[in-house]
């Protein structure tokens, strides 16, 4: 049997890879645009092929989960990730219809590497028993800061994104074969609720969890996408400098999801949240705003910093209770995922209309109403009837 140890390493090194690879195409995206000479809305419209993929994936995750295990599964997105990112990378700049299908094929492969993972980190968590999500996540913050860094660099070197992606994705394809045999038996529920992982979709607090994760993912995957693009449009900054902020913002995300696990064991995951929400709206008015290139930083700093916890709380909540994990797991990250389908080319279709740095307020303008479903998250222990 894994030991504890070795299965919460496991976990951290999946995430860090899921990160890694995810940021090695953010920071190619400036390329993109320029490489098929697009516009901002068709640009979001490229990349809604990721989110397509992997919310077509997302629902039926959970059920994967519960009859082959996670360690199966992980493997499974991993190895379609590293195939749609090969094909897109190579038809970067000559092909658009195989960028196009390599990026709905990668985001099948994420959004099935996203849940496994989550889930097994929860069971992670559990067996600790203390709050250790956001801290994977903190690995995937930390794969992308590996990832934008690196892409900086070899984008000033002029190593070709087909290189440079290709050989990301082969590292990572490698080192999660190797680490996940180390995951632990999930604890899955009984026989006759496999067949009805359905029910989790008419579970009003998983709902809301699914409303709050889908602002929140929002307030990541914006930057995500459009930071580095907006930065070059509207701070008049070079491709790299854009890459750089980016890699700023993944880096306060990092130091905010380690420094968030003990600060939710103090004050509980509601107040954390609001709080760091508050940081998020504040950060990105800076952005927008501001001239001086020290306030930009400090901008994105908060940026980061606030959006670093509301996924990996919200995948938390959703897996309290340990027979209905991984449904609800599934569920949240298919409601949060639509953030991402429906993200890209929203902001691209504003930024068109009101530039792209100013295209950046619709997330402070979301996180007002999302404050109000924070609640939802509320530690909860799981009833007895459940655990039956």
């Amino acid at each position: 049997m894994p030991t504890l140890t070795a299965a919460r390493n496991a976990v951290g090194m999946t995430f860090f890879l899921n990160g890694l690879v995810f940021s090695s195409w953010v920071s190619r995206i400036p390329e993109v645009r320029s490489s098929f000479d697009l516009t901002n809305g068709q640009l979001g419209l490229l990349l809604l092929a990721i989110a397509v993929g992997s919310v077509l994936a997302l629902p039926t995750t959970g059920a994967a989960i519960n009859a082959w295990g996670t360690e199966r599964i992980v493997r499974v997105g991993a190895v379609a990730a590293t195939l749609g990112m090969a094909m897109a990378a190579l038809g970067l700049g000559h092909v658009l219809l195989v960028t196009v299908v390599g990026l709905f094929v990668y985001g099948l492969g994420i959004g099935v590497w996203d849940v496994a993972m989550n889930v097994e980190g929860a069971e992670v968590e559990r067996g600790l028993g203390r709050t250790i999500m956001p801290r994977f996540h903190a690995g995937f913050s930390g794969g992308t800061v590996v990832g934008a860094l690196l892409g900086a660099l070899l984008i000033e070197l002029d190593v070709p994104a087909v290189v440079h992606l290709l050989g990301v994705v082969l590292v990572a394809i490698a080192l999660v074969w190797r680490s996940s045999p180390a995951f632990l038996p999930v604890e899955t529920a009984h026989e006759e609720e496999r067949t009805s992982a359905a029910r989790a979709w008419l579970e009003p607090r998983t709902l809301l969890i699914g409303v709050m994760v889908l602002a929140l993912a929002m307030t990541e995957g914006t930057a995500n996408d459009w930071l580095a693009v907006a930065l070059v449009d509207g701070h008049d900054v070079s491709h790299a400098v854009g890459v750089a902020g980016f890699a700023v913002f993944v880096l306060a995300m990092t130091a905010g999801r380690f420094a968030g696990t003990g600060l939710i064991d103090r004050f509980g995951r509601v107040a954390v949240l609001w709080g760091t929400m508050a940081l998020a709206g504040g950060g990105v008015l800076l952005i927008v705003f501001a001239d001086q290139p020290v306030l930009v930083v400090t901008g994105i700093v908060l940026w980061g910093v606030g959006a670093s916890l509301g996924f990996p709380v919200g995948m938390s909540a959703a897996a309290d209770d340990p027979v209905r994990a991984a449904a609800r797991v599934s569920v949240v990250s298919t409601i949060g995922y639509a953030a991402f389908l429906a993200g890209p080319p929203f902001l691209g279709f504003v930024g068109d209309e009101v530039g792209t740095l100013k295209a950046l307020l619709v997330v402070a303008v979301l996180l007002m109403p999302a404050a109000l479903v924070v609640p939802s998250a509320r530690e909860r222990r799981p009833e007895r009837s459940e655990r039956v």
